[in-house]
């Protein structure tokens, strides 16, 4: 709670009660009786409780206590699992992003977007080794890259250029040669420092411009040279699109400034005609608020962990657990030959052998499924391409939280959903009906075609009764089971068993099964 807008004072306006809580604990908020419910409560510093920074179960239920909507609005932190963004989705009837969260989610679909040309990314900050995954994704997108920081020394050293020796990481070389023929095979164009402003070791005061491969011993770098911004301004110019991700920063240069003061100049040109800017991490947003106050054609994201992690491939905790989870558009052109067929999903789709054999046996339907490992959605993606399938489909996600965003851009009815033996941890809990949470059963429900079906299975009848009763529960009124209501499916309805319905038959026991319908008069 640093800036202005996020003051206590600034709440209060609200006149309601705000009451700031500090020193919380897990013990200590389990004990909180009498509070008023109008009231306000703002927990302060939660990443210096242990509790927070591991997603303690106990912990998110206690912050969760009386809430049924969660609203989060702390992008900065949808790259980690804590339990006040994560852990509190498992107990809250609906969970769902802010304004400021969605405005930083459309930053991100921004990104990931080509269609400008020239698009460059100006590269700075260190540590390469963990980033370098990062740079599949710029070089499928970009076509040049400018490095602007500490990373510009490795990737000059793979270059081939001269680099003073304290300046190069020798654990990152193959990395960064990676990244320089990972550039050479896209045809994208790599800009480095060509001269520095350098300070002398013994006479701090002194600074001197040196050529990137003339940096005398005794000098280090502290700024970009003329000559480098120069030719980096040059490049920019005829640039359409452009990310800055990462601070202008070397070796103890953090009161030198000029160079990051003019990258910031440049931008803010450019954004007036027409060119489309992304900024991202601490300084470097800094520097483009102290060049112009009015920034509405810059767009602006002041975590750059975040966006590093989403650059790698990688779902963003935060983003996942809320209930609008997939922030990107489906092209279901791309994935089904006939999207306006009519759609089947299997939600915990395991394997995805069910799935399968019935696009197979089904060609007037289209089958997605919804499965949480992303292991077994790759094999089963590859399986699709390698068989020639055209209506088969599968997403790695938590359909939990993404069902009703996924499903509800599908151009055609969805006229089944399965959910087929979700596993019953006992010894965990917590863990035991997490699948089915009132808002994806909700969510099944609204989607659902008039006389459209939901199938449930398992091969535990405690589990099996336990799903009967949440779809009556939350069902709205709009389902009916197709059988009696004291009986089960005696035999799967669709000829297809899933890998674990064999395994389980084949030992002989029994499966519990039922169908719901959903009535069309309601």
């Amino acid at each position: 709670m640093n800036t202005p807008e996020l003051h206590i004072n600034s709440v209060a306006v609200l006149q309601i009660q705000v009451v700031p809580l500090q020193g919380i604990s897990c013990n200590k908020l389990s004990k909180m009786n009498g509070i008023e419910k109008e009231n306000i409560h703002l927990l302060q510093n939660l990443s210096n409780i242990k509790e927070e920074v591991a997603n303690c179960f106990q912990f998110s239920r206690v912050l969760s206590s009386g809430v049924d909507i969660f609203v989060n609005d702390s992008f900065s932190n949808s790259h980690k699992v804590l339990a006040s963004t994560v852990g509190v989705t498992r107990f809250c009837y609906a969970c769902i992003s802010g304004f400021h969260f969605e405005e930083r989610l459309y930053v991100l679909k921004k990104l990931a977007e080509a269609s400008r040309k020239p698009y460059v990314a100006i590269i700075g900050g260190g540590n390469l080794y963990d980033k370098a995954a990062s740079f599949q994704f710029l070089a499928s997108r970009c076509q040049g890259f400018v490095f602007v920081g500490m990373m510009s020394f490795q990737i000059m050293h793979a270059l081939g250029v001269s680099v003073p020796r304290n300046l190069v990481d020798h654990k990152v070389f193959n990395e960064a040669l990676d990244i320089v023929r990972l550039a050479r095979d896209r045809n994208v164009q790599i800009l480095y420092p060509k001269d520095f402003w350098c300070r002398n070791k013994c006479d701090p005061m002194r600074l001197q411009v040196f050529p990137s491969h003339g940096i005398l011993d005794g000098w280090v770098p502290v700024d970009l040279g003329p000559v480098s911004l120069d030719e980096m301004g040059s490049m920019l110019r005829n640039c359409k699109k452009i990310i800055w991700i990462g601070p202008v920063k070397f070796v103890d240069s953090s009161k030198y400034t000029n160079a990051a003061s003019k990258i910031a100049k440049i931008l803010y040109q450019l954004s007036q005609s027409n060119c489309e800017i992304t900024v991202v991490g601490t300084m470097a947003c800094k520097m483009v608020r102290q060049e112009k106050s009015s920034l509405s054609f810059i767009n602006m994201i002041e975590n750059a962990s975040v966006v590093w992690e989403f650059l790698k491939g990688r779902n963003l905790p935060g983003v996942m657990a809320v209930d609008r989870g997939y922030p990107f558009e489906i092209n279901w052109n791309s994935i089904y030959s006939n999207p306006a067929q009519s759609l089947v999903v299997d939600i915990g789709s395991g394997n995805g052998l069910f799935l399968f054999e019935m696009a197979r046996r089904r060609k007037d339907l289209n089958f997605l499924g919804l499965e949480i490992n992303e292991k077994l959605v790759l094999r089963c993606l590859d399986s699709i391409h390698q068989s020639g399938i055209k209506n088969g489909y599968f997403f790695a996600t938590n359909a939990t939280s993404t069902f009703r965003s996924i499903v509800s851009t599908y151009p055609g009815e969805l006229v089944l959903v399965s959910i087929q033996c979700p596993n019953p941890d006992f010894n965990k809990p917590e863990h035991r009906w997490r699948m089915l949470q009132r808002s994806l059963i909700e969510a099944v429900v609204d989607l659902l075609a008039s006389n459209g079906k939901v199938f449930l299975q398992s091969d535990v009848e405690a589990v099996a009764i336990r799903m009967k009763e949440l779809f009556l529960r939350y069902g709205k009124g709009k389902l009916d089971l197709v059988h009696g209501q004291s009986d089960w499916l005696e035999e799967n309805p669709f000829g297809v068993r899933s890998d674990w319905e064999k395994h389980v038959l084949e030992r002989g026991a029994p499966m519990y099964r039922m169908m719901f319908s959903k009535s069309p008069d309601v």
